[in-house]
């Protein structure tokens, strides 16, 4: 789903204007993300928990060339949704 699809979405469901769902959306994004880098996860209850996720430095192929290749350590973001979530699936 994209970012416009969302500012729409609670656009309708709350009656209000672009403007006003488009900062909620930008804010609710930017919340998620700083708690994120600042702790390490963000929890919604009944919804689900996001979590950094890292990933060690390691050794792999280049498809192309068979070449081997290091592959730098890096960091991601996972989400691990919480059993409210999934019994509503």
């Amino acid at each position: 789903m994209s970012k416009t699809a969302i500012v729409n979405l609670i656009r309708e469901e709350t009656g209000s204007t672009i403007a006003v769902s488009k900062k909620t959306t930008d804010a609710i994004i930017d919340l998620i993300t700083k708690t994120i880098k600042k702790s390490g996860s963000f929890n919604i209850i009944g919804f689900g928990t996001f979590k950094v996720a890292k990933r060690g430095a390691r050794k792999g192929r280049n498809p192309k060339t068979g070449e081997a290749i290091k592959i730098s350590a890096s960091k991601s973001v996972r989400f691990k949704s919480s059993a409210a979530l999934k019994k509503k699936i």
